[in-house]
């Protein structure tokens, strides 16, 4: 990943692995189904999704892992369950690897939770 100024989503995706390549094309499409009314944007050079002029959403990809932005109290309460399997830390990330299947399921409701937070000026709140 030596380009550092990516200007779409799909710029930002073709210039992975293929292998996170692949991973992120999953998180991209669920995240679009979840938020179909979102903005697909760049936001801090990582793939960002924006509601009422508001970033819901981030996906970034990395060599081992792919990860999801931010990742709250509230939202890691509402989901801890399903997130057990999944690292999760207090800056608000949540990593998942490579090495397993995309979960597309809980992807698309961690995304409809936060535009829910946003909508409801909740998102900052912790």
């Amino acid at each position: 990943m030596a380009k550092t100024k990516y200007t779409s989503v799909a710029e930002y995706i073709a210039v992975q692995t293929p292998k996170t390549r692949g991973a992120l094309r999953k998180v991209r499409a669920a995240m679009r189904k979840a938020l179909p009314k979102a903005e697909e944007v760049i936001s801090y050079q990582i793939p960002a999704y924006r509601l009422n002029g508001r970033v819901v959403i981030y996906f970034a990809g990395w060599k081992e892992h792919y990860s999801i932005y931010p990742a709250q109290r509230r939202l890691v309460a509402a989901f801890k369950d399903k997130l057990a399997p999944y690292e999760v830390n207090n800056k608000g990330t949540i990593r998942f690897p490579l090495s397993e299947p995309v979960p597309v399921g809980l992807i698309q409701a961690i995304a409809r939770f936060r535009a829910k937070e946003v909508t409801e000026n909740l998102g900052d709140k912790r």
